[in-house]
């Protein structure tokens, strides 16, 4: 297991844990929510941790993930949307005019955050139906479960949704540095050490 592996994973897990404080209570972390909308558009980014800008805004995903790899306080409708998020990268990935309809889909959103602002509520209901258009077609379906009357609301299921296209942004980059699900058994502690180490980091390099 390398860094890189365990950001691309915390970026993961930040995306389902939005997605899932957002079904719950209409409400999520926003600095967080905000660092992985953002990841959505770096597409060619340097390093991993440019994809979300610094470590430290990876702060709910690497406590997120260490949360559900020591059991200590795992929530296991985050388990669930992770690795189903994992299963549906793997299906994009045999769907090469779905990928490009997904990068074109992405561009054409960037004009739209050049206008209104990336984190914007026109670009959040772009994200969203982009996310509908393509990878909800695909088998595995993301199951979002919480409270019905927040999931009834038009822009917090807009917003989860632009949160599950992060959640697979993140899934894409966590397979390109070598990233596969079989490592979170063999090498659950190892894991779980780095991401130890890189929240104290984070913690440290936010002061």
């Amino acid at each position: 297991m390398t860094e890189e592996r365990v950001l691309g994973l915390a970026g993961l897990f930040q995306a389902t844990a939005l997605a899932q404080q957002l079904a719950n209570t209409g409400r999520c972390d926003e600095a967080a929510f905000e660092a992985s909308l953002d990841s959505v558009f770096r597409i060619d980014a340097p390093s991993v941790v440019e994809v979300y800008g610094r470590t430290s805004l990876l702060r709910l995903g690497l406590r997120t993930m260490i949360a559900q790899l020591e059991d200590t306080g795992s929530d296991m409708a985050i388990t669930r949307m992770s690795i189903t998020v994992m299963r549906l990268e793997r299906a994009l990935a045999r769907q090469g005019a779905l990928i490009e309809e997904l990068q074109q889909g992405i561009v054409a959103a960037q004009r739209q955050v050049e206008h209104f602002g990336r984190h914007s509520p026109q670009v959040v209901t772009r994200l969203a139906s982009l996310y509908v258009s393509t990878l909800s077609t695909l088998k595995p379906r993301v199951m979002v479960t919480g409270n019905p009357q927040m999931l009834q609301q038009e822009p917090v299921v807009e917003r989860v949704r632009s949160c599950l296209l992060a959640a697979v942004r993140s899934a894409v980059l966590w397979h390109q540095v070598g990233g596969r699900q079989w490592q979170l058994l063999v090498y659950r502690r190892q894991c779980s050490m780095l991401a130890r180490g890189l929240l104290t980091g984070s913690t440290l390099e936010n002061g």
